[in-house]
């Protein structure tokens, strides 16, 4: 009677352990299942963006591009004085993992220069947004606060002009003008070669190397990059020019602006020479970065 009783409590605690085990599984599967389905509507987050520090801005240009866009430096006695002046000022600033600049002047003979450089570290606080992208909504913001002009198109060819009468001209003009022409003794065709031999001896445009000079987008700097020159006409000077180039690169803004102040005597301050060193001077940031 013992081992009837004891096989069928076996038999039970089996059948408990098996169901158990079939039980557990299923919830396994069950939870499985559900996490790809979670993983797949879950954001991801966007990229940091390549830049995480700032470089020391006051350490940046050396010693022969500040003696070029600020000369006067070198006209100060050897000493104290001039060792300050080419190490620079550090701008103000509140949080020096975001934002560092530097600034420098010379009161030359014949001028006084300003030079700032400025690095901008962006951050997007949006998870889906990335650094590199909010900074490119950065730059473009600092370019359309330059409002810099249309491309000057490198097509000049003019469309021939329409010799058809407007509708309030006098249709026996055209009889008055050519009788006239007989009595001069010049025909139209006449009349047209002289225009044109005074159109090609006439003086080149003077305005041409000056939109070449335009502010304008810069290639080949940076991810991106624009130029931006504008001229303060002063009464008691020739004018006060500022040149600002503004470069991306990846998460990091870099602004160098440089201004020429002439003395009462002085020519107003060339713009290609400005801009000149002033790109040059980016394009030295922009590699020192990795840009």
């Amino acid at each position: 009677m013992q081992r009837k009783a004891y096989v069928p409590g076996v038999a039970a605690l089996l059948a408990a352990l098996l169901t158990g085990c079939t039980g557990g599984s299923g919830a396994t599967g069950d939870a499985t299942d559900s996490k790809p389905g979670d993983v797949g509507t879950s954001a991801v987050a966007a990229r940091p963006g390549k830049y995480r520090t700032l470089p020391e801005p006051c350490r940046q240009p050396d010693k022969g591009t500040l003696d070029r866009m600020l000369p006067g430096i070198k006209e100060l006695p050897e000493g104290e004085q001039r060792d300050k002046s080419y190490e620079g000022a550090a701008t103000v600033t509140y949080d020096t993992d975001r934002r560092v600049g530097c600034r420098w002047k010379d009161d030359g003979a014949d001028a006084t220069h300003r030079l700032l450089v400025d690095f901008e570290r962006v951050v997007s606080y949006d998870s889906t947004v990335s650094d590199d992208t909010e900074a490119g909504q950065v730059f473009a913001s600092k370019r359309t606060e330059a409002h810099l002009p249309e491309p000057v198109p490198t097509d000049t060819t003019s469309p021939t002009p329409s010799h058809s009468p407007s509708a309030g001209t006098d249709e026996n003009a055209g009889d008055d003008t050519e009788k006239e022409g007989k009595k001069s003794g010049k025909t139209d065709e006449g009349a047209s070669d002289e225009a044109s031999d005074d159109t090609s001896s006439s003086p080149s445009d003077d305005s041409a190397p000056d939109a070449e000079l335009q502010p304008r987008a810069l290639e080949g700097l940076a991810d991106e990059a624009f130029l931006d020159d504008q001229l303060t006409a002063r009464a008691s000077a020739g004018g006060h020019r500022t040149v600002t180039v503004v470069f991306r690169t990846s998460n990091v803004i870099v602004t160098v602006e440089y201004e020429q102040q002439p003395g009462p005597s002085a020519k107003v301050p060339d713009s290609k020479e400005m801009q000149d060193r002033a790109q040059e001077l980016a394009r030295k940031l922009a590699g020192t970065l990795g840009g």
